[in-house]
């Protein structure tokens, strides 16, 4: 159904344009080397060399003792909250944190309880973060505090360090530890124009994905305190996230956080040229304005809802997200350039005026 027929679009695209996440960028031809000539090991048994460079790389980036490889960034959360509580404890999260709304069936076998205390613009309040974090004879102790860098739900916005530190402070008062899911630490570091030691340094534990912009093909690395990490290990092979020959995926892994973190300001500046050119158009819909890779836009004005629109996108040659009834998600990676985000900016415009007729 595509390319776009209509007279709006001059120039058609073989295949459809992908804003549906950062999770579809393919490796670099550099990565496919880096798999083919890796060190590899039993991961399982003696480790393997390559999985122990990247973890030991990822954690000295970050400022943290030590690393661990694992399939995603949804189990190095599990791990994190795992190793550092205990169960019937709590645990406190910004309210539309992806830990909370995506990840939480977690907490079904893990005993523990999960609390959304508000925020804005992903960064919890913290007098809500403070009550919660306190105990007392009718709360529940709280075990663990996360954060979220960059925030998805909150269209890739980025707590200040600042606020980190605060809540940081908030927790370590109450002898609380704190966890961060980086999945996108290092666009929220690239925004920040900071090492990503600095985004990292107000959290024990932190998660970062190799599989968004970074282009690797899969995995996440959890780095922290060496205690932690330790019986982290141990709660991965329980879970079957022990792996053998893994060196071969971690090997793209490593050049990923060694080659790509640089470039993430490109997909920064195209989301920025996205939600410009879409509300240059003057149509009843609104694009947010990006701190990092991820826009959203607000279609809530236009009659019709997101399921609809992404179905019309489509059938045009655009792929988005829908992000609720009213709201659709774009994210920019590594293979889109200015060419693809003027189609996109054409595909909204002929879908909108399409529907008029």
């Amino acid at each position: 159904m595509f390319p776009l027929s209509s007279h709006d679009v001059q120039k058609g695209h073989a295949s459809p344009v992908d804003l549906r996440s950062d999770t579809v960028t393919l490796p670099t031809q550099e990565m496919y080397e880096c798999m083919r000539h890796a060190p590899i090991g039993d991961d399982g048994l003696d480790f393997d060399p390559s999985v122990r460079q990247l973890e030991e790389t990822v954690a000295r980036l970050l400022g943290k003792d030590q690393g661990l490889f694992v399939p995603s960034c949804t189990m190095a959360n599990l791990l994190a909250v795992l190793a550092q509580t205990d169960r019937s404890e709590q645990v406190v999260l910004e309210s539309t944190a992806h830990m909370f709304t995506s990840e939480r069936g977690g907490s079904t076998f893990t005993g523990l309880f999960y609390l959304g205390v508000p925020g804005q613009r992903g960064a919890m309040d913290l007098n809500e973060a403070e009550d919660a974090l306190r105990g007392g004879k009718h709360k529940l102790k709280t075990g663990l505090l996360t954060m979220e860098t960059s925030h998805n739900n909150a269209g890739g916005t980025v707590p200040s360090v600042e606020h980190m530190a605060a809540v940081y402070r908030l927790s370590e008062a109450q002898g609380v530890r704190v966890h961060l899911d980086g999945a996108r630490l290092f666009n929220a570091a690239v925004a920040l124009k900071v090492p990503a030691a600095m985004v990292a340094a107000h959290a024990d534990t932190v998660s970062v994905c190799l599989s968004k912009g970074l282009s690797a093909p899969v995995g996440a690395v959890l780095v922290g305190p060496p205690d932690t990490m330790e019986k982290a290990r141990r709660l991965r092979r329980m879970l079957g996230g022990t792996q053998r020959q893994a060196g071969i995926m971690a090997a793209a892994g490593l050049y990923a956080v060694q080659n790509m973190v640089a470039r993430l300001s490109d997909d920064h500046e195209r989301a920025r040229l996205l939600s410009n050119r879409l509300n240059q158009l003057g149509l009843p819909f609104s694009a947010s304005l990006p701190e990092t890779n991820i826009v959203q836009v607000d279609i809530s004005n236009t009659g019709r809802d997101s399921a609809t629109w992404t179905k019309n996108l489509e059938n045009v040659g655009l792929l988005v997200r829908p992000w609720g009834n009213n709201r659709l998600r774009c994210v920019t990676h590594r293979h889109i350039d200015e060419g693809d985000i003027q189609w996109a900016v054409d595909c909204f415009r002929a879908s909108m005026v399409m529907a008029a007729h």
